[in-house]
């Protein structure tokens, strides 16, 4: 089974990305509760990557690697953009994004929570980000 898609940072990209990882997790029969979340996760640190990192340049790729660990899968998404900075990150108050109906922004606190682990990692020119979910 194909475990790697590269594409270019363009927004249209992002259903291809989640086709392949609803493909990749249909052969793990898992729930569609699950798998919407999973699905969710990956591609919203995708759209941040292409939209954020990497400005939408075409000429820039990221690519997605999935990894079947004992009683986990792990997502691995590379680019060559802009790292992001974990410390200046600060967790908005989801509530209170809702109360005052702002769009956006809650991305990393979603994925927080929909996965186990999330992890940037910055090797030299290149910045890849871990997503670990423990599936059954």
């Amino acid at each position: 089974m194909n475990n790697s898609i590269r594409v270019n940072c363009t927004k249209k990209n992002l259903k291809l990305i989640r086709d392949f990882v609803t493909e990749y997790l249909r052969a793990l029969a898992l729930s569609d509760i699950l798998m919407n979340q999973i699905v969710l996760a990956v591609d919203e640190i995708c759209a941040n990557l292409i939209i954020h990192a990497n400005h939408e340049d075409p000429k820039k790729y990221i690519t997605l690697t999935v990894h079947q660990l004992k009683g986990q899968v792990k997502f691995e998404i590379a680019d060559n953009g802009l790292a992001f900075e974990r410390a200046n990150y600060k967790e908005p108050n989801i509530q209170e994004h809702i109360r005052m109906g702002k769009k956006g922004g809650v991305g990393i606190a979603l994925v927080n929570r929909i996965m186990d682990k999330v992890e940037f990692v910055s090797n030299g020119s290149q910045n890849i980000c871990l997503l670990y979910k423990k599936i059954n």
